[in-house]
């Protein structure tokens, strides 16, 4: 069963939600604030997060951060707020994807068998003898894998991020459109929120070289061949 841990501040929200994941077959477990969903998450590891944003005494972009820094595992956050900049700062604590309140449950289910999606699609596998190793000047991106390596050094990629690279290397030098890579990075199956491709790919770049993503203003983004 896939065990999901729910922040969320706000009594009537968390339970109802708790009990429409329930029927949707995830395991549950709740917390009322960001202390107590760090403690939940140090007690056993779950499969999936979904935090809100404004939680007492630890905000959610707080717990996002702490969780990023010892885990890959997707997590989801939710806000009531839609302030551009409530949103960049939780995906730039490492959050994958956000939801706006007040939210479908289907459409939260729906993100995350995504997240969890991507999650399986890029855990790391062994190393296959015919394995195809693309490479970009100091950049080599393993297929079969899914690793990608920088100066010969693995690097340390989110699911999402490790998604994100292989598009971008599996079409060297063609421009990728953000509606393109919301459709095959993050599964939404029309559109959405460009914000979430474009703080992605900020944070992709510190990691393999600010210069080897090219953002083609008015189209999307490509990677230098």
């Amino acid at each position: 069963m896939t065990d999901v841990l729910l922040v969320e501040d706000d009594p009537l929200l968390r339970e109802a939600t708790q009990l429409s994941l329930e029927r949707y077959g995830y395991g549950v477990r709740t917390a009322s604030d960001g202390h107590a969903g760090l403690a939940l998450f140090h007690d056993r590891a779950p499969d999936v997060v979904v935090v809100d944003v404004m939680l007492p005494r630890l905000g959610g972009v707080s717990v996002v951060r702490r969780i990023r820094e010892v885990s890959r595992l997707p997590m989801l956050m939710v806000s009531a707020r839609t302030d551009p900049v409530d949103v960049i700062l939780g995906l730039e604590a490492g959050a994958d994807d956000y939801l706006t309140k007040p939210y479908d449950i289907p459409v939260l289910v729906a993100r995350i068998r995504a997240a969890l999606r991507r999650t399986a699609d890029a855990a790391p596998s062994e190393p296959q003898p015919h394995a195809t190793r693309l490479r970009f000047g100091d950049l080599t991106v393993d297929t079969a894998s899914m690793d990608v390596h920088r100066e010969g050094r693995l690097l340390d990629l989110t699911p999402t991020e490790r998604r994100l690279v292989l598009e971008f290397a599996a079409e060297p030098g063609v421009v990728l459109s953000r509606t393109v890579l919301l459709e095959r990075v993050w599964d939404y199956p029309c559109g959405g929120d460009a914000r979430v491709v474009d703080v992605h790919v900020k944070r992709l770049r510190a990691k393999i070289g600010r210069d080897r993503i090219v953002t083609v203003r008015g189209f999307g983004y490509k990677l230098a061949p």
